[in-house]
């Protein structure tokens, strides 16, 4: 028996477990590595679809299965298979067209399976595609195929804080509208979040809630971390996760998972 037992253990991926900067704290590796040892369920819940998390699997080594898509998607890593898929619904297309002809600065990103399209791109839309390591079919926004796992607004802060108070007062009972950074609006179907979709692997997993412990750095963050026993944050998270009210760790340079996990081994 080990110490973590029974113990589950999400965080998200970019800015939370993997800096900006590209290097991964060693101290984070070690730190996993230990929990899995005594025990501990490890895993990862990030906004990136499968296209885009699975060249990273191997600097997150999960023993769970992860969650993508911001909470609309499970996905086994070690048997290939999908778990769960919720994708958006079928009216998002005609949604969005409406929303542009408002809000036309914003560009477009949509995951239909591993394929990803774009429209109206800017610069942080082709900031994005090379940071996640992929290319993308550029269409109009009608053409592109369905179902949707989730759809990304690309432009400035300002413009996307328009564009999602326009989509949650139109439609904001087909979507979840949240942010992932400042210059990105991700679409997820409505309840498909990060908390809903940890609380699903807890049950599949036999986990109770007082064992469930979430890190992560940002507004579609902040699911996951209210549901968890404790929800933990880099010191250098977005202003919105320090007003939630996340245990703040050190910056997620300097290995914020490892200090998780230290204060875990003092818990248990």
């Amino acid at each position: 028996m080990g110490k973590f037992d029974g113990v589950l253990l999400v965080t998200d991926f970019d800015d939370t477990y993997f800096p900006e900067s590209g290097a991964l704290p060693p101290e984070n590796l070690a730190a996993v590595a230990y929990f899995k040892a005594e025990g501990g369920i490890f895993t990862v819940a990030t906004g990136r679809a499968y296209t885009t998390f699975a060249p990273k699997l191997p600097s997150a080594p999960v023993n769970a299965p992860v969650i993508l898509s911001n909470g609309a998607q499970l996905y086994d890593f070690a048997a290939g298979e999908m778990l769960v898929e919720r994708t958006v619904p079928t009216t998002v297309a005609e949604d969005l067209l409406d929303l542009v002809r408002r809000v036309p600065e914003v560009g477009l990103e949509a995951y239909h399976g591993e394929d990803a399209y774009i429209w109206n791109p800017n610069r942080w839309t082709w900031y994005h595609l090379e940071k996640a390591g992929i290319g993308a079919t550029e269409c109009p926004i009608a053409q592109m195929p369905q179902p949707w796992g989730k759809a990304i607004l690309h432009q400035e802060n300002p413009i996307l804080l328009r564009a999602q108070a326009d989509l949650l007062a139109r439609h904001g009972d087909r979507y979840e509208a949240i942010f992932s950074n400042f210059h990105m609006l991700e679409l997820t179907a409505k309840g498909a979040t990060k908390g809903g979709m940890v609380l699903e692997l807890a049950r599949r997993l036999g986990v109770a809630r007082e064992h469930i412990y979430c890190a992560g750095d940002n507004q579609n963050d902040i699911p996951m971390l209210a549901v968890a026993a404790v929800g933990y944050a880099p010191e250098n998270c977005a202003q919105a996760v320090k007003d939630w009210g996340a245990r703040l760790l050190c910056p997620c340079e300097e290995g914020t998972i490892a200090q998780l996990v230290e204060e875990l081994d003092r818990r248990y």
